[in-house]
C-alpha cells in the first residue's frame, strides 16, 4: 500500500506505549485510518522506526486530512508535501524535513550560483526546486496549504541554503517570512495570495508612500526600493501611510497609520536598479505603482491581531524576520569557514614550506571564527525557542523576550561578519579571486548586515530596554500589539 497525503507541523508529542507496534494516532491518542497514502517525492531520506524505544517515540497527527509527523529529539517540521513513504507491514517511515530538503537542493543551488550572480535573479531550475519544496510558504497557515512552520525551522532552512548561496537564501527568507502575513490578512485575501503552490510575496514594508482612503479600499501611489525576489514574485507588498484626502490619518498615539498593501505582480512596474556590492542574485530592484486601487481586504499591518489561529501568528512578525536574517548571515559565514578549511588543506603560502592548516595563525583565526559563529547561533536559537514556547502556551511575549530576538539577530549578524573577516584574512591572496567563495561571502554578508533589523542601532535600543525605557517609542514596536 502506498498512501497519498501531505506533511506539515507536528504538534504536541504523544507516547506510543511499549510493545504496541506501529500505529497512527493524533495528539489525543485517537487512531487514524490506515488507508491513507503518502506519495513518495524526490530527495526523501532518513528511515524513522515507528516501534522504536521510548526515547524515539513518534507522533502522527491528522488536521483535516493532512498527515503530520514529529520526533521527540528532532523538532524540525516535516514539509507539507508528498515527500514520505509508508509501506504496509513495514516498521519504518521515510520522511524529508524542510531542513533536509534544503540540504538536498544544495548541489543544484551551487551549480547555478554564478548564473544567479551574473543575471541578478534566481535561475529557473533553482526557483522550481524552491517552489517544489514549498519554501516560500513556510509560515503560511495550514488551512491555505502552507507549512505553518515553527520559527527555528525557518531559521535552519535559510541557514542551510546560505551555506551554498547567500542570495538564494535571502530570497527564501523574504518569501517564507512574508507568508506569515497569511495569518494576519482577512481570509479572502489570504486565500487569494497564499493558497497556490506557486505563491511568492516580495516587496518592502517601509512607509515611503501614500494609501489614500476611498470607498471599499485605498488608492496607492509610490515607489519602493529593495524589492528582493520581485522578479519571481506573484504578489508584491508596499508599505504606506494612510491619508484621508490630503491629510495623513493619525493613530491613537498621534502618529501615522501604517498599512501594507498587496498588489498583483502584473500591476507593478519593476525598475532595473539592483546593481549592488553583494546579494546580487536577489534582484532587489525598485518597483512602483500609480493610482492603483487596492481593496481593503488586501491590506494589513504587522501589529494587527491575527486572524488565523495558532501560536505562530501571535509572534512579533518583524522580530521573526530579524532572526531569519541573522540565520542567513550565519549560513554565509559557515560557507566562508568551510571554504577556508578546504583551502588550508592544500595551499602552501609563499615563503612557507607547510600548508595553511599547519600554521598557528591560521589555526587561531579558524578557532576564533568558529567561536564567534557558534556563540551567535546559540544566542539566536535560545531567544527564538524561548519566545516560541511562550507563544505555544498561549501567552503574550514580554518586551524582554521580543527584544532579545532583535538583539540576538543583530549579534548573530555582527559575529558572523567578524568571522567572515577573519576567514578572508586567513585565505590570503586567494580570498580576492572571484573564483574562490570568500570574496562573495564578504560582499554578501556586508550587504545583509545593512538591513534595518540587524544594524548596530539595535544595540542602543537593547540598552534602552535593559534600563527600563518605553519600548513603544522605538523601532521595535513596529509589530507591537500592546
Amino acid at each position: 500500500m502506498q498512501v497519498a497525503g501531505r506533511f506539515g507541523w507536528a504538534g504536541p508529542l504523544s507516547a506510543w506505549g511499549s510493545g504496541a507496534g506501529p500505529r497512527l494516532v493524533d495528539d489525543r491518542g485517537r487512531r487514524l485510518p490506515k488507508d491513507r497514502t503518502l506519495g513518495r517525492g524526490p530527495g526523501t531520506s532518513g528511515q524513522v522506526p515507528l516501534d522504536g524505544p521510548p526515547h524515539r517515540e513518534r507522533l502522527v497527527e491528522d488536521f483535516g486530512g493532512v498527515l503530520l509527523v514529529q520526533t521527540r529529539d528532532d523538532r524540525e517540521q516535516v514539509p507539507r508535501r508528498d515527500d514520505a513513504l509508508i509501506q504496509e507491514g513495514s516498521t519504518t517511515m521515510t520522511v524529508t524535513t524542510p531542513v533536509e530538503a534544503a540540504r538536498a537542493l544544495a548541489p543544484l543551488i551551487r551549480e547555478h550560483a554564478d548564473t544567479s550572480e551574473r543575471d541578478r535573479r534566481i535561475p529557473a531550475p533553482v526557483l522550481q526546486g524552491l517552489v517544489d519544496a514549498d519554501f516560500f510558504r513556510l509560515f503560511a497557515p495550514r488551512a491555505l496549504g502552507g507549512a505553518e512552520a515553527d520559527p527555528l525551522t525557518v531559521c535552519r532552512v535559510v541557514g542551510e541554503i546560505a551555506k551554498v548561496d547567500g542570495a538564494t537564501a535571502w530570497c527564501v527568507m523574504v518569501g517564507a517570512t512574508y507568508s506569515l502575513l497569511g495569518g494576519l490578512l482577512p481570509a479572502e485575501a489570504a486565500r487569494e495570495i497564499f493558497s497556490g503552490p506557486r505563491s511568492v510575496v516580495a516587496g518592502a514594508f517601509r512607509l515611503n508612500w501614500i494609501a489614500r482612503a476611498v470607498e471599499g479600499g485605498y488608492v496607492v501611489s509610490g515607489r519602493w526600493s529593495l524589492g528582493s525576489g520581485i522578479e519571481h514574485a506573484t504578489w508584491v507588498l508596499g508599505g504606506c501611510r494612510v491619508f484621508d484626502g490630503e491629510v495623513p490619518r493619525q493613530g491613537p498615539n498621534g502618529g501615522s497609520v501604517p498599512l501594507s498593501a498587496f498588489f498583483p505582480k502584473a500591476e507593478v512596474e519593476v525598475l532595473d536598479t539592483w546593481r549592488s556590492a553583494g546579494l546580487r542574485g536577489t534582484g532587489s530592484h525598485d518597483y512602483q505603482v500609480s493610482e492603483l486601487f487596492v481593496p481593503t481586504h488586501r491590506t494589513t499591518w504587522w501589529s494587527r491581531e491575527p486572524i488565523a489561529p495558532g501560536p505562530l501568528y501571535t509572534m512579533p512578525a518583524v522580530a521573526l524576520i530579524a532572526t531569519a536574517i541573522g540565520s542567513v548571515s550565519h549560513g554565509i559565514a559557515r560557507h566562508a569557514i568551510d571554504a577556508v578549511k578546504e583551502l588550508a588543506a592544500v595551499k602552501t603560502p609563499s615563503r612557507s614550506v607547510t600548508v595553511l592548516r599547519e600554521r598557528p595563525v591560521t589555526q587561531a583565526q579558524l578557532g576564533e571564527a568558529e567561536g564567534l559563529l557558534r556563540a551567535g547561533r546559540a544566542f539566536l536559537s535560545e531567544s527564538v525557542e524561548a519566545s516560541w514556547q511562550t507563544a505555544r502556551q498561549g501567552q503574550r511575549l514580554t518586551w524582554e523576550q521580543r527584544g532579545l530576538m532583535w538583539l540576538a539577530a543583530t549579534q548573530a549578524t555582527s559575529l558572523a561578519s567578524r568571522a567572515v573577516d577573519l576567514m578572508f584574512t586567513a585565505g590570503g591572496a586567494s580570498s580576492v579571486h572571484a573564483s574562490f567563495p570568500l570574496e562573495r561571502c564578504l560582499r554578501d554578508i556586508r550587504t545583509a548586515a545593512q538591513h534595518i533589523t540587524v544594524i548596530p542601532t539595535n544595540y542602543e535600543i537593547a540598552g534602552q530596554m535593559f534600563m527600563g525605557a518605553d519600548m513603544e517609542q522605538t523601532l521595535w514596536s513596529v509589530d507591537s500589539r500592546t
